[in-house]
């Protein structure tokens, strides 16, 4: 990530970048000692996954993750001050699977804030 970028949310852009990469536990390294998160996503039939808490629920995420199986791909985005919006949608292997929405908070060079909701029953197409 470089402060150069010229993306519409490019501290949420960058992570999502690396979150797809061979190496997704970079992202630890971008977040604030007082990091806080909830990834809520659709798990069918009503049912919902919440990964919620400090930097170990991070760390719960990217264990239990499909390494390499999904991709996550900007449909829009815009950052707000130091707020970043990205408007997604996850593939697997380049078929569209599910939408997304992530919220950011950044403060300096670090995420202070993420909120991230998925669901396979929308599509922003």
């Amino acid at each position: 990530m470089t402060e150069e970028s010229t993306a519409p949310a490019p501290f949420l852009t960058a992570w999502f970048e690396i979150l797809d990469s061979d190496e997704p536990n970079r992202i630890l390294d971008l977040i604030s000692d007082d990091f806080s998160l909830s990834i809520l996503f659709s798990t069918g039939a009503g049912d919902a996954t919440d990964f919620a808490g400090d930097r170990s629920a991070l760390v719960g995420y990217l264990e239990q993750r499909e390494r390499g199986t999904r991709t996550h791909h900007l449909l829009s985005a815009t950052t707000l001050g130091q707020d970043e919006l990205f408007l997604g949608e996850v593939r697997r292997g380049g078929v569209p699977e599910a939408s997304f929405v992530a919220a950011g908070r950044v403060e300096g060079k670090r995420l202070k804030r993420l909120l991230i909701g998925r669901s396979s029953e929308i599509r922003f197409d």
